[in-house]
Parts: structure tokens; C-alpha cells; sequence
């Protein structure tokens, strides 16, 4: 199995193959009218465009960390196959088996957010049961987004599922603005796309990686205005992408992707053009 690497200083990134689905177009870029969006993103017959949900293992600082989880296996009923266009079911473990890991061997989880797309990989069926997939991690997540996990309103129930956070129950660590998990990584909350939706600082020797996680799904989301339709505070999301977009790029920041069909990764300029990526291959 052949995977994406990024070096950032003392620290290696690698992406794993968590799953591809379609979802609608329209709903991924909100009020943004389709003969704009349609120009910078592929899309299908029905409308929808193709996302990837792949984790990202970083390795450094004497600990393996994996960025988000995927969609897991097993785990979507047949109309919710259908629904979220189910194409390639994760396929986690032998990619990390390709880096000569298991799922014991990851230390350190760092979930942006809960919703089904990033968290259905935590969980694993195992004897007919539903348990942890890395029993071994610290899994960080936001406070606001970890209450909502568990008490999801009528709008996020559709999103936030028991089944991801009952087997995980003890192994979840909750933090509020912000959180150095370890020298060069931390989290920090943004809220926008969810209430407790944070993003990935990387820093290392002089290079910065910013995961934004779902404020910036593709590298079409570029534009801070171009917010998704299930983003629930939408406002919230566009001054958090101006800030830190706006910073990386000031920085010479790497923007990493966990959905995007065509890149890992790039860099901006002020204009917004690319000037480096990392593609998938």
C-alpha cells in the first residue's frame, strides 16, 4: 500500500486510507452558487462531490498520534450507505500495518470534532460488540464538543452517535481553548462547523503545519466565505478560517486535508494561488 508523507521538522506525516463518500455539492459549499464552486471541485450526476476521510499519523516526540479515524468498517447501515454515497470503507488498519504499526501501537488520538465522518473510525466491531479501536490512546477532545457528543440537540443527533462514544467512554480527555498535547502540537478551539470543533497546530524547526480540519474540508473551501451549509455557527467559521488562513499563509504554512479528493496538502500564497502540494496518489 503506497501512502502520502510530509516532513515538518521532527515530525512525520503520513496518510492513512480512512474511507470515500459523496455527499451533495450544495450542501458542501452552502450559499455558494454552483457555477462558482463547480469550477474548482469535481462533481458527479447527482450532485455530489467526492471526500476522503483519511487520518493523519503523525510520528515525533517519542509518541505515534492519529489525527482523526475515519469511517470505520461495518459501521453504516445500508440507507446510510446510500445517503452519505458510500464508495471505500476505511482501511485504517492495513495502512497502518503497511508502517509496521497496529492500532495498540497509536498513543495519542486528536479528534477536531465528533461527527460520524471523523469519529465512526474509533470504534471497531469485535464479537459482535462495538469496542475501541486504539484501546491503548488518549483520545482529546474539546469540552463543548464532548457534551454535545453525548446529549446531541434535534439538528446534531443525526451526527453524533452513542455508538462512538460509549466504548471510548474512559479513554476521552476534554480540554477548552487550548491544549499543547506536546511540545509542537496543540489544539485549539475555533467552534463554527460544531460548537466544540477545533483545529491541529504542527511546529516543528521552523515549519508549521495547520490542520483545519473541517473549517477548510478542500482546498476549494480556500475562500473564508465559502462555508459548508452543516456548519452550525457559519459566522464563527468564516472568522476563524480569516485568522488562521490568513496567518498560515503569512507563515508558510503547510494547509493539511482530511476530506480533500485531490491534495494532502498545500501551500498559499497572498493571492491565493498554490504554490506547493502534496497531492494524493
Amino acid at each position: 500500500m503506497q501512502l502520502t508523507n510530509l516532513q515538518a521538522g521532527a515530525f512525520s506525516l503520513t496518510w492513512l486510507r480512512g474511507g470515500l463518500s459523496q455527499l451533495d455539492g450544495g450542501a458542501m459549499f452552502g450559499v455558494v452558487p454552483k457555477p462558482l464552486w463547480s469550477k474548482r471541485y469535481p462533481y458527479n450526476d447527482l450532485n455530489q462531490i467526492p471526500l476522503r476521510a483519511d487520518p493523519i499519523l503523525v510520528e515525533g516526540g517519542g509518541k505515534i498520534i492519529l489525527i482523526e479515524s475515519g469511517l470505520g468498517n461495518d459501521r453504516l447501515t445500508d440507507k446510510q450507505k446510500r445517503n452519505f454515497g458510500l464508495l471505500e470503507e476505511s482501511q485504517v488498519k492495513e495502512s497502518l500495518a503497511a508502517k509496521g504499526l497496529t492500532p495498540e501501537d497509536i498513543d495519542i488520538v486528536l479528534m477536531t470534532h465528533m461527527h460520524y465522518d471523523h469519529a465512526n473510525g474509533l470504534v471497531s466491531w469485535q464479537d459482535g460488540r462495538l469496542v475501541s479501536t486504539f484501546p491503548r490512546a488518549v483520545i482529546y477532545v474539546q469540552e463543548q464538543e464532548w457534551a454535545e457528543m453525548r446529549e446531541p440537540n434535534i439538528r446534531s443527533r443525526n451526527t453524533y452517535w452513542e455508538d462512538n462514544w460509549k466504548p471510548i467512554y474512559e479513554q476521552v480527555q476534554t480540554y477548552g481553548d487550548t491544549l499543547e498535547v506536546l511540545p509542537g502540537i496543540s489544539l485549539h478551539h475555533t467552534g463554527g462547523h460544531s460548537q466544540g470543533h477545533a483545529i491541529v497546530r504542527i511546529e516543528s524547526d521552523g515549519q508549521l503545519v495547520l490542520h483545519l480540519a473541517d473549517l477548510l474540508p478542500t482546498h476549494a473551501h480556500q475562500n473564508p466565505l465559502w462555508v459548508m451549509a452543516y456548519d452550525d455557527y457559519p459566522m464563527t467559521s468564516i472568522f476563524a478560517k480569516q485568522t488562521w488562513i490568513q496567518e498560515g499563509i503569512r507563515q508558510g504554512a503547510w494547509f493539511t486535508f482530511y476530506h480533500d479528493i485531490k491534495y494532502r496538502a498545500v501551500k498559499w500564497d497572498e493571492q491565493g494561488v498554490i504554490t506547493d502540494s502534496i497531492e494524493v496518489e
